[in-house]
């Protein structure tokens, strides 16, 4: 006979005791999942304050402290997104994870896992099977870059009549007496340029794939990649010139000098064209220039032929410009970086009620964003304009009673001097409040800038220059930098007709049958 043997009884304590135990560990597994997130948020905001100190004053400690707290941010991220071992508590309910379709763009490879009997016979009764349905779920895969080489053969051909010898023209090359396709070109100037990785790192990339190019060959591939891009980047220049309205911002370059030894600085110039903001539908552009410096005939030569708005910092190089016809717009960014750095330092009263104010004209720019002109326009008159008003009374005030010398009045100071210029864009449905569409367009630079160290030279900078344009463009355009430049340049370098250059323009541009462009990063 077969006994069976029951659990003892559990008395009420200690089901109380084992209740609260478990409760006790639920809210110090609660408590630490908190203070992580909390750690979390204060770490982005953290590298976000970093990241508006680093644009305008960049230093290698500066950048070593945002590398660093982004380390911490990831680690933390990937043990919160970790899957806990700890048994969950009774009743305790998992929150689901979201379901996110991947995009439609990627190509697709089914994988069929039919039942180890086989789809015909069932495993327990060996009746024959029916299909009732599918169960399916989608992954993100990965495929490594596979580099192959391609053997152009051309066939000859003789006539049996006349002995004419009949064969196919020889395509053209990428580079002359080279090993390299056009798309190889576009890869290696796309991953420098866009993807920032310096052409040394690609070239032991590519030896661990058994390639073995020399840096040297690499950088003679961008720098043909670079000539053959310049009539777009020509065409791309006259069309921001010809805008009634520019942004301008730069950005310092290391540029190696040999002759010392050391690296001196030069500049990247950005002027750029987008008027979404807008509701225009006139494609963006962005034109870079390079500079050994940064004195101000470089913008006056740059814009020397433009009169219009144009959007900037309080850079005193632009004022040659201001006298000649080209009307100042000023930007509340800038103005408003000011008074936050010394808010983020010793939060006062004043710095709150400045900030406040001017979070609510950015307030009523975002409801207004995409709008046309005569919307944005009246939006500002009713409800903008007499907040301007307002915060002028504030800092005028202000200014009244702080010592000039201090670090307060100096940025208030900032804003006075330039009233005008920052309060333009309430009167022109046209213009924004800021200038973020150039800061947009050199972030990528200073990320760019951190990898590639230096220019190697003049020339290497203005190659910069040019291929920025033409990717920076390009992206802003909604276009795959990489499928463009490996189509554009092959179509160039065959003699594309100089009068159809607007055809490889990117608002105008097709993209080859065969390889559709995908949605740009």
């Amino acid at each position: 006979m077969k006994r069976v043997m029951s659990e003892a009884p559990v008395s009420p304590d200690d089901a109380t005791a084992r209740i609260a135990a478990l409760e006790a560990s639920l809210a110090r597994a609660h408590a630490a999942l908190a203070a992580r997130d909390l750690l979390i948020d204060t770490l982005r905001g953290q590298i976000a304050r970093l990241r508006r100190m680093q644009f305008g004053a960049s230093s290698e400690k500066l950048g070593r402290e945002i590398e660093q707290l982004e380390l911490a941010l990831e680690e933390l991220e990937t043990e919160r997104d970790t899957p806990a071992t700890e048994t969950a508590a009774p009743g305790d309910t998992a929150r689901p994870a979201p379901v996110r379709s991947l995009p439609g763009h990627l190509p697709r490879e089914e994988v069929v896992h039919e039942p180890p009997s086989g789809a015909c016979t069932c495993p327990d009764c060996g009746g024959a099977l029916r299909r009732l349905g599918v169960d399916a779920h989608e992954m993100l895969d990965i495929v490594p870059v596979r580099w192959r080489v391609v053997r152009a053969v051309r066939p000859k051909y003789s006539c049996r009549v006349c002995e004419k010898i009949v064969q196919a023209r020889a395509p053209v090359h990428a580079v002359a007496r080279g090993k390299a396709t056009f798309a190889t070109l576009a890869h290696v100037v796309v991953s420098k340029f866009d993807h920032h990785l310096p052409l040394y790192r690609q070239a032991e990339m590519m030896a661990a794939q058994g390639l073995d190019i020399d840096r040297s060959t690499l950088a003679g591939w961008t720098g043909q990649a670079a000539a053959l891009l310049d009539p777009i980047v020509s065409r791309i220049r006259d069309a921001v010139l010809q805008a009634d309205k520019i942004h301008a911002d730069d950005t310092p370059v290391p540029v190696l000098d040999p002759g010392r030894g050391k690296t001196a600085t030069g500049r990247l110039w950005v002027y750029a064209t987008d008027d979404q903001a807008s509701g225009s539908t006139a494609p963006c552009a962005a034109w870079y220039r390079f500079t050994p410096d940064r004195t101000g005939a470089h913008p006056q030569a740059h814009l020397a032929a433009f009169r219009g708005f144009l959007q900037a910092d309080a850079y005193a190089g632009y004022d040659g410009l201001y006298r000649t016809g080209v009307t100042e717009v000023a930007c509340w960014a800038h103005a408003r970086r000011k008074i936050f750095d010394l808010h983020e330092r010793s939060p006062t009263p004043l710095t709150t009620d400045i900030l406040e104010r001017i979070g609510a004209l950015y307030a009523v720019e975002a409801e207004v964003r995409g709008q046309p002109p005569d919307s944005r326009h009246r939006a500002r008159q009713e409800r903008s304009r007499p907040l301007v008003n307002a915060l002028r009374d504030v800092l005028e005030a202000a200014l009244r009673r702080l010592s000039p010398k201090s670090d307060m009045a100096k940025a208030i100071a900032y804003a006075t001097k330039r009233w005008t210029a920052l309060s333009r864009f309430l009167d022109d449905g046209r213009l924004e409040i800021d200038n973020n569409i150039t800061e947009r367009a050199l972030r990528g630079v200073a990320v760019g800038r951190r990898n590639w160290l230096f220019a190697g030279s003049k020339g290497g900078g203005e190659r910069a220059a040019a291929i920025y344009t033409v990717i920076q463009t390009f992206k802003a355009n909604n276009v795959d930098p990489q499928v463009y430049i490996a189509d554009v340049i092959a179509k160039i370098a065959d003699d594309w007709p100089a009068g159809r250059w607007d055809e490889l323009m990117p608002w105008n541009w097709e993209a080859p049958v065969d390889q559709p462009a995908a949605q740009a990063a």
